[in-house]
């Protein structure tokens, strides 16, 4: 038996056989060509269908797991219409005399390897997507014969990495599950498998061989373990895990429309977080009570211009309709850090996670934001909207927000275009700056939702996506979980609600410790809401 550990994307236990990845040879060796003018024609002929390529597979995303997941499809469209990764290839083709397949790969790698060396990791992370287009190009070029995935049924694929594309171009309803030796639970595959809801876990450190091909395989998601031809104790032990597994789902279809309060009276919300309108099947399958982050800066991604005032309406008018009586906290545009934006035209950066993000950007740009506001304020007529900004750090950043928002409500009444007047005004609590002052910037509105994921990289002083450091990152670290409590405790001792909206939300481990803290709202992923109710209806405070 081969025992791996790695990174958990979904957690669930799958058990099937393993079925090694195989991608077609590609030959990019160096060769001398004849005609240069014919040999460019045939890159950007290939190029143009790779193009196409994508196109098609972000059109299949897009209905499969919703726009911001589909985005990663646009980008590579993008990266392939880049000046310069095209004048790099055509040079070398015209400077070396050399075929389009090595003059795409010797850039590839260039690329790659400059990607890798920036400090910022989600640039970093762009040496995966230079490779995953370059390859495309290079498959058209020797003869477009792609990757046979329909042999893949009912299988656990083990593979070095999978690109994105190659992730949406298995049939995801068909595949138990992917281990893979290298990735982070952080890119853009693995979101895509904990958004299908496919068993993965990732960077086991270790690249599987042929000799493995077709041996049972168990994916234990909740470990991060991966079992290899197990012997009959660990088999039947994981078996009997995995019925437990079922029958825990079975019992979490119990908790549907029931109340979301311990057994001795303590109520908590349990909202869902979005990233845009085509989430919203998810939200209502599994029970959400309301939308607790809704991600507006989708609205912003994957396109050339800023989206228009009508545009932004309707997408949020939407959403409040499609959820009627509920509440929709919508976060105002958190542009920066980890998400670019090319016609932003943002100055580069030696640390974009401390630089111009958020609300920086907004009350730099008020014209921007007011758009935005403007959209948000006409579409709350329609539904319960709370409006939420991001990165706070001081009373005088919200009173600045608030200002620009009561701009917008004049502009609105002297046009009288309707709007609701008492529509809630919240903001993140994100920094130790923010939850420090949190008695003193709870006074200036009406909530506060935590951000636990930055609020934790902050105080640690990590990057959450540098993998290099997960030994030392620690979420439950007691730093975060005091200033969480504060920020609970000053929020009530203002009169105000206070939620949590990342990832420690969800954490089950956790929950009884924020019910006892006093938080009133958890929001968390849609498939997170319905184990989040049973683990809350199962305890009981008074003990």
């Amino acid at each position: 038996m081969l025992v791996l550990k790695g990174k958990s994307v979904n957690t669930g236990i799958t058990i099937g056989p393993l079925a090694l990845f195989h991608r077609n040879t590609i030959s990019t060796a160096e060769r001398k060509i004849e005609d240069v003018a014919a040999e460019i024609d045939r890159f950007q002929a290939a190029r143009e269908a790779a193009i196409r390529q994508l196109q098609a597979l972000y059109e299949k995303a897009l209905a499969k797991v919703g726009e911001e997941q589909a985005a990663v499809f646009e980008v590579h469209q993008m990266m392939l219409e880049d000046d310069d990764y095209i004048d790099s290839i055509v040079g070398q083709i015209e400077e070396k005399q050399c075929n389009a397949e090595a003059a795409v790969e010797n850039t590839a790698q260039q690329f790659a390897t400059m990607f890798r060396e920036m400090d910022d990791a989600y640039m970093q992370a762009r040496a995966a997507d230079v490779l995953d287009i370059s390859r495309r190009v290079e498959q058209e070029l020797c003869g477009g014969q792609g990757i046979d995935f329909s042999k893949y049924d009912e299988v656990i694929i083990a593979a070095d990495d999978l690109a994105p594309s190659e992730t949406m171009q298995l049939d995801t309803d068909k595949i138990l599950g992917f281990i893979t030796s290298g990735g982070s639970a952080n890119s853009h595959t693995a979101i895509l498998a904990r958004t299908l809801g496919i068993a993965a876990i990732v960077n086991t450190g270790t690249q599987l061989h042929q000799d493995v091909d077709g041996l049972l395989a168990i994916v234990d998601g909740t470990t991060g373990t991966v079992y290899i031809n197990p012997d009959a104790e660990t088999l039947a032990r994981m078996q009997q895990a995995q019925k437990e597994e079922k029958d825990r789902r079975k019992r979490l279809e119990l908790v549907r429309g029931l109340p979301s309060a311990t057994k001795d009276g303590k109520a908590v919300e349990i909202f869902a977080n979005i990233g845009n309108p085509d989430n919203l099947p998810q939200v209502l399958a599994n029970d959400a009570e309301g939308i607790g982050l809704f991600r507006s800066e989708f609205l912003y991604l994957g396109r050339t211009d800023y989206p228009t005032e009508e545009e932004q309406f309707e997408a949020y008018k939407k959403t409040v309709q499609a959820l009627p009586g509920k509440k929709v906290v919508i976060r105002t545009l958190d542009i920066g850090a980890d998400k670019k934006v090319d016609y932003f035209n943002l100055a580069e950066e030696e640390n974009p996670a401390l630089g111009m993000r958020a609300i920086r950007i907004c009350l730099t740009r008020p014209e921007l934001f007011k758009t935005q506001l403007r959209a948000l304020c006409r579409a709350s007529a329609f539904g319960k909207i709370a409006v939420m900004f991001p990165m706070i750090i001081s009373v005088k950043e919200i009173r600045r927000a608030k200002e620009l928002l009561q701009e917008v409500r004049q502009d609105l009444d002297r046009r009288r275009i309707a709007y609701d007047k008492d529509m809630e005004i919240g903001i993140m609590i994100e920094t130790p700056a923010a939850a420090i002052m949190s008695d003193d910037l709870a006074k200036e509105v009406d909530f506060f939702s935590i951000g636990s994921n930055d609020l934790t990289q902050y105080t640690l002083a990590i990057d959450r996506q540098q993998t290099q450091l997960d030994s030392f990152f620690d979420a439950h670290h007691p730093a975060v979980l005091r200033l969480i409590g504060q920020t609970i405790a000053n929020g009530h001792q203002a009169g105000i609600w206070v939620g949590i909206c990342g990832e420690l939300g969800a954490d089950l481990s956790l929950t009884e410790t924020f019910l006892r803290m006093g938080v009133d709202e958890l929001s968390v992923s849609p498939q997170s809401v319905l184990p989040l109710r049973d683990t809350v209806r199962s305890l009981d405070l008074s003990k």
